[in-house]
Formats: C-alpha cells, structure tokens, sequence
C-alpha cells in the first residue's frame, strides 16, 4: 500500500488486508474458474463474469488500495475482498444446483402471477 498503511477498517470483525491485490487476484481466478462450469448463455454466468473482469483488470491495472477502491467504487478493500469470497461460494453453489436448467415439474398455477 502506497503512504499510510491504516491499522483498521473501522468495521468490526473485518481486519485489514495485508495484501490485498493478490487475494482479490486468486478470488477472482477462481470465481471465473467456476464460472467456466456453467453454460455460455446463463445468465449468472454472463453478468457476474463481466462484473469479475471489470473489477479483475481494475485489479491488475492499479497498484494504489485507495485509487483501486475508488475504481471498484464498493466500499474498502475488504468489503470488496469479502464480497468476492461470498461470490466464490454463490457460483459453486449456482453450479451445483443447475438454475438454467428446465424445472423438475410444471410450475403450479399462478405462482407467478400477483398480485393474484
């Protein structure tokens, strides 16, 4: 981190990262290594790649933790390293569980409709 390395995040239970452009850079490998596992056209896939390559490349591209949160423009380094460890976890979950897939049995009446 250029200039001061601040002792807190000021949000409780969330430390300071020591380093963090090579955590986000392993999260966002693996983010995108399970998001490999998915069709092309799904569209979690779609949407949660292009978000993972914007915030990658800002990643890659800035050395400076203030200049980078400010591009990503999510709160700290490490709400946005906590937010990518909560994504790893969601897209192995979504590949488990096959959302673009046709249900199982026909939706019942009205269960989309409201109000009904």
């Amino acid at each position: 981190m250029a200039g001061l390395i601040k002792k807190t995040t000021g949000l409780v239970g969330l430390a300071v990262s020591q380093n963090p452009h090579e955590r986000l850079r392993i999260l966002y490998s693996k983010i995108l290594a399970s998001l490999q596992t998915m069709p092309q056209d799904a569209a979690y896939r779609k949407y949660t790649e292009q978000l993972v390559n914007e915030r990658f490349n800002h990643v890659k591209v800035e050395p400076d933790v203030e200049k980078l949160e400010k591009k990503i423009n999510c709160g700290q380094i490490e709400e946005v390293i906590f937010q990518a460890e909560c994504e790893l976890a969601l897209s192995r979950k979504m590949s488990e569980w096959k959302p673009w897939e046709p249900l199982v049995e026909e939706a019942p009446p009205n269960q989309w409709k409201w109000p009904i």
